[in-house]
């Protein structure tokens, strides 16, 4: 099986030694999203604005992938705050259909740049 590197200007582009996304077979993995402005390269606003950033970034790099947000198998969330899960979930909840992916959350100490959230996940390309 070959790997794919996957990669779009609509989301921000890889701050280290990593790919966007990769495609394997018919799984497409991304990296983490962080809720960076692809175009400004700031991160803005609360926990629900920093959602709906990482998420439409993570939705751009499935596109370019050939998947989608209905394709996503599995997500992970990674919160500076455990307590803004509620908030989170709110913003979470408008990006996905009726079957949810299997996710998992979990707080973490530090996320880069000082990002509130962070979200990653494996998707279906068909």
């Amino acid at each position: 099986m070959s790997l794919q590197r996957v990669t779009t200007d609509k989301a921000p582009a890889a701050i280290g030694p990593y790919s966007q996304a990769i495609k394997a077979g018919n799984f497409v993995f991304t990296s983490g999203q962080l809720p960076m402005n692809p175009e400004t390269g700031q991160i803005e606003g609360d926990i629900k604005a920093q959602t709906k950033m990482a998420l439409t970034n993570l939705a751009n790099v499935l596109e370019a992938a050939g998947s989608g947000m209905d394709k996503v198998v599995k997500t992970t969330v990674f919160l500076a705050d455990i307590n803004e899960f509620a908030a989170m979930n709110e913003v979470y909840a408008t990006f996905f259909g009726e079957v949810p992916p299997a996710r998992s959350a979990f707080q973490a100490a530090n996320l880069p740049k000082g990002a509130k959230i962070e979200i990653e996940a494996v998707a279906v390309v068909e």
